[in-house]
């Protein structure tokens, strides 16, 4: 059979294949079996830009028909060479445009080029940003680089065809025509959005539109991180970090329920840290790992995924029972780390892992009874008794003071009042921030919590973020430039001129899904939903509107999704009203 039979041959197997509901590849592909083979969970969207936001002609070099690119696509090249963007260069100057798609997305870009006079390859320089500030920099300067992605590199483009290129987190992209005396014909410039096609089954929405767009923004920021595996961060670092994925797998039990980028994300990095190696490097996030299989269960109720974990759960719990000393004090070692903006506080680190290990214990305790361990679920209980005697100094970290008031090692309210609450959103932090306001919601103090939701993550949203960021400082704020437009003079660079230890300049990141806190927060406080049986079998529901007027949303649960919503009448009280599923039971 020669070369063209087969491929004739292959294309009616495929079809055939389709038409009965069976797989159009082949039992085996190159000796792997179609059951081996790695299906991309992603959807692949296109996006025209939104606007021009600059564009450069000078020394010669000119742009016309640049609106023509704002249109929407079809990704095909064609003869008519119809509205077309032209880009012309001259000896002396080379034509430049920033393109703005909206807003912060995870994939690549799709060219689409006509047909200019001369068909020879045209060469250019294309420069991904998560802020307009990062695709106007060079590489190598204020901390922009292409580490982990690349954002900035150089391209040749046929005539008359499509270049697809580029992987990685942005929103605005520049192109520079490189070549001298030439010309690049564009008819498509899209963005290729890359995500997991699914629904947004929870929900949040008030009389106070910014905490709507701050719990939605947080949402989004995590779903963009949802990619194969679940990410920190979609520009950078792109990697499972556990420590990064509580406040994730949080975000996504309140707005998505289950979705299997949880659990393979948590059996990835367990199957590559064998005991008695700590996860990442940081004994902190081994302890994520399995608060994270706890609260994964509390929300999904599937005691088969968490009987799966048992060999490796229980010796990560033998090992940090030998972490705690006859006094009850940790004795961390590895990377001793709770978030970057806490870690020259050495005391502070100390009472925060003090706390988390506490943390660990009384969750070790619960999961080995559910493990039918119950020799080692009475070690772990035993253990945590004897670390609550011991109650450290949090110097003031309000890291330290919110993981000790989770732990039960600082009444709340103390802890509150003595540190959290302490110049408002000062020395909030987007990582542990969530558990800032989770020991605010636990002092009672959920007026607080929105006021600094409204404070700390509204600022971001008032320079244009579309994602929350790796961190944000309230002392960034004063004469900062939006993300979204350029830096006008006598004005700071947000993007360019902050950020710290590994995050400097434009190496931060605009989209971590540590960040996103506030969305799981605002439902558990506000809208009240608290689950007190594996698989939401029993919620409580037990809102606190603070000043809010009416709040209303959804959880998603394992058997259909739950509708809140909670009036404030005249009197101060509220009036609720819950629909909810067979087999869930609700206590108000």
């Amino acid at each position: 059979m020669n070369f063209k039979k087969i491929l004739i041959y292959n294309f009616l197997l495929a079809a055939t294949m389709q038409l009965h509901g069976q797989s159009a590849l082949p039992p085996a592909w190159n000796g792997i079996h179609s059951e081996q083979l790695q299906r991309d969970q992603r959807t692949r969207v296109y996006l025209p830009p939104t606007r021009i936001v600059w564009k450069e002609e000078g020394g010669g070099a000119s742009i016309q028909g640049e609106a023509n690119l704002l249109r929407p696509g079809n990704g095909q090249t064609d003869l008519a060479n119809t509205s077309i963007c032209v880009m012309k260069s001259s000896v002396n100057g080379h034509p430049s445009l920033l393109l703005d798609f909206g807003k912060e997305l995870q994939g690549g870009l799709q060219l689409v080029t006509g047909m200019p006079g001369s068909q020879k390859p045209v060469n250019i320089r294309i420069r991904f940003g998560e802020s307009v500030s990062e695709a106007m920099s060079t590489t190598g300067k204020r901390g922009a680089t292409n580490d982990h992605a690349m954002r900035d590199f150089t391209l040749s483009l046929p005539w008359l065809g499509v270049a697809e290129v580029g992987n990685t987190g942005f929103r605005f992209v520049r192109i520079d025509l490189l070549d001298p005396a030439s010309e690049l014909q564009l008819k498509e410039v899209r963005a290729i959005f890359t995500a997991r096609d699914i629904p947004y089954k929870g929900s949040f929405s008030c009389n106070d539109e910014q905490l709507n767009k701050i719990w939605l923004t947080g949402a989004y920021t995590v779903h963009l991180n949802m990619q194969e595996y679940l990410w920190d961060g979609i520009k950078r670092d792109r990697l499972v970090w556990v420590g990064d994925m509580h406040p994730e797998v949080m975000t996504i039990n309140t707005v998505f329920g289950y979705n299997e980028v949880v659990p393979k994300s948590l059996d990835l990095i367990r199957d590559i840290t064998p005991l008695p190696q700590w996860m990442n490097g940081i004994s902190s996030y081994s302890i994520w790992w399995m608060l994270i299989h706890r609260d994964w269960y509390l929300y999904q109720g599937d005691l088969t995924y968490l009987m799966q974990q048992k060999t490796y759960m229980e010796g990560l719990l033998k090992y940090l029972l030998t972490k705690v000393d006859a006094n009850g004090r940790e004795k961390l070692d590895g990377n001793r780390f709770l978030d970057w903006p806490s870690s020259e506080n050495q005391p502070g680190v100390d009472a925060g892992l003090q706390a988390l290990l506490t943390m660990a214990m009384d969750a070790g305790s619960e999961l080995c009874r559910l493990l039918k361990n119950d020799s080692l679920a009475a070690q772990c209980a035993e253990a945590a008794g004897r670390m609550k005697k011991q109650v450290p100094d949090a110097n003031h970290s309000k890291q330290a003071a919110a993981l000790m008031a989770l732990a039960g090692l600082m009444d709340p309210v103390t802890a509150d009042k003595e540190v959290i609450s302490v110049g408002g959103a000062k020395n909030f932090s987007t990582f542990y921030g969530y558990y800032m306001l989770q020991a605010m919601g636990k002092a009672q103090n959920v007026q607080g919590g929105l006021d600094i939701i409204r404070t700390y993550w509204g600022a971001m949203l008032d320079l244009g973020a579309t994602t929350f960021w790796e961190d944000f400082n309230m002392e960034w704020l004063p004469d900062a430039a939006p993300i979204d437009n350029l830096v006008s003079e006598g004005k700071k660079d947000i993007h360019g001129d902050y950020g710290d230890y590994c995050y400097k300049g434009f190496r931060h990141s605009l989209c971590h899904g540590w960040a996103s806190g506030p969305t799981s927060w605002l439902t558990q406080h506000v809208l009240g939903f608290k689950v007190l049986e594996p698989g939401c079998k029993v919620v409580k529901i037990e809102p606190s509107l603070g000043d809010l007027l009416w709040a209303e949303g959804t959880l998603p649960t394992p058997q259909g999704t739950i509708f809140v919503r909670h009036e404030k009448l005249s009197d101060g009280s509220v009036k609720t009203t819950v629909k909810a599923p067979k087999g869930i039971r609700i206590i108000k």
